[in-house]
């Protein structure tokens, strides 16, 4: 039965949420500030903390730290009335496993802990048998799903070839297309699978502590620095730094990280001591690295650097074949967290899917089946549960390919009026091969 410790200092909503996490087959104990939470972890080790942000004397943040420090597999969330994107960005960096706002409602908080529990299942599994040799298929992180079109087998293809070597890896492709979770499947098929895999997104660092966050420092090195503190590296140190959105650091920065690759050494803001460091970097962007260098914003000797070998993540409109086995999965997914029983798409629904653009990709997909899920009052979901945006989306969509159709037939007609039906004279007034043609004629059953 796994064990979870409540720190919240509302009494009325701290006892409601164990009564509830109790019924639903945990071990709940429940402290009302950051020194009765000190109490419980002195004398008991728990699978899972949920803690307040703002809390007497204290804040959940600060809990966070020293629970990472003495008990790394205890997974922590996070949650709190105040909905600061800002303090949510440094808890998952901290280690948090996610945050939550209040007002939530218990099956919200039951989905993400149960995603929480089982993410430390798998990373428990790992660090008891790390010598043991497993198969691509069964080290998949949370999240990762093969799909079985023609782009995803490359993509896989590609995993698996470089995962095995030491090689930097720069993965392109849109925003959304699953970029980390394939940079997380290339660090689980290798050698350094029992190391550590820090996720890094450059975009959210701010310019002034990057060299900190990084690097790490020492107590007292700037104003705020009120403990020693590790970077990225050290912390993916025998593993896999995975540094997302790339171009988004400062030039300055790309120096220092240039030198950091390059030596493999780093030193902590304010330490002359040189530490010695073991990765693999692997890194991720959705512009075009090249014309950055092209236009001196990306430093050219740290683009070859990361850039060993490359992988472009297909976007999804790319891997059509796929898109209901992804639907699937989401829909599983949507169902655990949200604790719902959806167990198909109708065929309306499947259609919409399929000819829907995702411009926002996986990352839009699973946002989609999820509201969806919740929308659905029956085992089948039906349009009518969808967003507007993908309904109509789609149906723009076909109303395009259908102007064009009719568009081309049209054209192919006049051709061959003009040409007084003969077919190789249209096909080259319409600069195609006399295949291309017939076939065209066959696909529109003309007459001719």
């Amino acid at each position: 039965m796994p064990k979870i410790l409540i720190i919240e200092d509302d009494t009325a909503f701290c006892q409601m949420l164990q009564k509830f996490l109790t019924k639903n087959g945990f071990e709940v104990s429940i402290g009302f500030s950051i020194k009765e939470a000190e109490e419980h972890l002195a004398s008991s080790t728990f699978d899972l903390i949920l803690s307040d942000v703002r809390l007497p004397k204290g804040n959940g943040v600060t809990l966070l730290a020293q629970v990472k420090r003495d008990s790394p597999k205890t997974q922590v969330i996070l949650m709190t009335g105040y909905a600061e994107v800002k303090t949510a960005v440094n808890a998952i960096k901290e280690g948090a496993f996610d945050y939550i706002s209040k007002p939530f409602t218990p099956e919200a908080i039951l989905g993400v802990i149960k995603e929480a529990l089982k993410t430390q299942v798998v990373e428990t599994q790992k660090a008891v048998e790390p010598s043991k040799k497993v198969p691509i298929e069964e080290k998949k992180p949370v999240g990762f799903l093969k799909g079985q079109g023609e782009k995803s087998k490359k993509l896989q293809q590609y995993v698996e070839l470089v995962a095995p070597t030491n090689m930097s890896v720069l993965l392109t492709g849109e925003s959304g297309t699953g970029k980390e979770v394939t940079a997380n499947s290339i660090h689980l098929a290798s050698k350094r699978s029992n190391k550590p895999f820090v996720a890094v997104d450059c975009g959210a660092i701010p310019k002034e502590i990057a060299t900190s966050e990084f690097f790490g420092h020492l107590k007292g090195s700037f104003t705020g620095a009120i403990d020693d503190k590790k970077g990225h590296f050290e912390a993916a140190n025998g593993g896999t730094l995975f540094l997302d959105e790339v171009g988004n650091l400062s030039y300055e920065h790309q120096v220092q990280l240039l030198r950091a690759i390059q030596e493999r050494k780093i030193k902590r803001v304010g330490s002359t001591q040189e530490i010695q460091v073991d990765i693999r970097i692997i890194a991720a962007t959705n512009e075009n690295l090249l014309e950055a260098v092209e236009e001196g914003d990306f430093r050219e000797d740290l683009y070859h650097r990361l850039n060993e070998f490359s992988i472009e993540v297909p976007s999804l409109r790319d891997r059509r074949e796929d898109i209901l086995l992804f639907a699937d999965y989401f829909l599983a997914r949507a169902n655990t967290e949200l604790d719902k029983n959806v167990l198909e798409f109708s065929e309306e629904t499947k259609n919409i899917l399929q000819k829907y653009d995702w411009p926002g990709n996986l990352r839009e997909m699973k946002n989609v089946i999820k509201r969806a899920v919740l929308f659905s009052p029956t085992e089948t979901m039906f349009p009518n549960a969808l967003a507007d945006e993908v309904v109509d989306g789609a149906n723009k969509e076909h109303e395009v390919n259908f102007s064009k159709s009719d568009f081309e037939r049209e054209r192919i007609l006049s051709a061959l009026k003009q040409t007084n039906f003969n077919k190789s004279k249209a096909a080259k007034l319409l600069q195609v091969t006399r295949k291309t043609l017939y076939n065209k004629i066959n696909q529109y059953q003309l007459d001719v």
